[in-house]
């Protein structure tokens, strides 16, 4: 997989975050993608070729390793990579909606006329799309944390591995090949899921606690802008209210 081309999208998804969305980019390509593919790759290349069983059956060392094992790994933290990245394109998306719309604004009212302050201000529709992804994207890293989980009862993974699923003649001992190491990468793994987890968190409590913070200085300076003085005559309330 070109690791490099979802590096280069989502670096356009830099500019739109906060600063916790910022710090959860830098985790996720340099303890997860970068770890990934430079390390944990060759750690699982030879997983299968060195599941070694006490038997000569043949299809019983198979048939043990698929049921110990019945998805990578490997694969099952790309898939991960892949479902919690994808929803911040979300954000890129609507502001390229936003952009074209403010084109088709522009060309019908002028150049000098805006429809929006800023195309990438989290504001409106634009702070509800980062939200729902920041939703998203915790979603899936629960998700995927609790597949590994229930898929090998453990992050931890064991040194030998009983196996008596047919062909094989009786109760065979299998072993894992670098088991410690293994292990290690996958605590690894975990802890930077988890960090994700408690960044997306965090973004998702600051973003709303900044709405309320703005909702209420909107709402304490409308009010202000209606107060009257109790000098002013009517006619003045009047100019007041539609100026």
């Amino acid at each position: 997989m070109d690791w490099k081309f979802l590096q280069g999208l989502l670096s356009g998804v830099n500019k739109y975050s906060t600063a916790f969305g910022r710090i959860w980019l830098s985790v996720v390509f340099v303890f997860r993608v970068m770890v990934f593919v430079v390390a944990a790759e060759r750690v699982w290349s030879d997983d299968q070729g060195q599941f070694d069983c006490n038997t000569r059956q043949p299809g019983c060392t198979n048939l043990c390793y698929d049921y110990f094992f019945p998805i990578s790994h490997i694969r099952l933290w790309a898939l991960q990579l892949i479902f919690v990245t994808c929803p911040s394109f979300m954000v890129v998306l609507h502001v390229a909606y936003r952009e074209e719309r403010e084109r088709k604004y522009q060309a019908k009212h002028g150049e000098n006329s805006r429809l929006y302050d800023n195309t990438g201000q989290k504001h409106g529709g634009l702070w509800w799309t980062y939200l729902i992804s920041l939703f998203i994207k915790t979603t899936f890293e629960i998700l995927f944390l609790y597949f590994l989980h229930y898929i090998y009862d453990s992050f931890k993974l064991p040194r030998k591995v009983q196996c008596d699923i047919s062909p094989c003649p009786n109760l065979v001992d299998c072993y894992i090949a670098r088991p410690t190491e293994k292990t290690v990468f996958t605590y690894f793994m975990v802890g930077a899921s988890v960090v994700c987890v408690v960044l997306n968190v965090c973004e998702i409590f600051y973003l709303i606690a900044s709405r309320v913070v703005n909702l209420k200085h909107q709402g304490s300076t409308h009010t202000s802008s209606r107060r009257i003085h109790p000098g002013m005559n009517c006619g003045g309330c009047k100019s007041s209210l539609t100026s």
